[in-house]
């Protein structure tokens, strides 16, 4: 029974050493296909469109602007009276 999992485990071993060389050469191979491709298609520039302004966010000194708190206040308001 030993000489069963000694021979399982030599199995194993041999067939992780031999997908971990396996891949290991696929991916140099893959590379050295792919470098002078690169140099001969390099990558599309992407047009420098103008980017819109983000609207400015309130700063932390100046709190919750009181159109925002009065739109909160008749929300949770109109909530309260919908569901008594």
């Amino acid at each position: 029974m030993d000489q069963l999992f000694i021979e399982a485990g030599t199995l194993m071993l041999a067939g992780m050493v031999f997908v971990f060389a396996f891949l290991g050469l696929l991916v140099v191979i893959i590379s050295m296909i792919l470098a002078p491709l690169a140099d001969k298609y390099p990558d599309a520039k992407p047009s420098s469109a103008p980017v819109p302004a983000a609207k400015s966010e309130p700063k932390a000194g100046q709190g919750i602007s009181p159109a925002i708190v009065a739109a909160i206040t008749s929300a949770v308001v109109r909530y309260r009276q919908q569901h008594k």
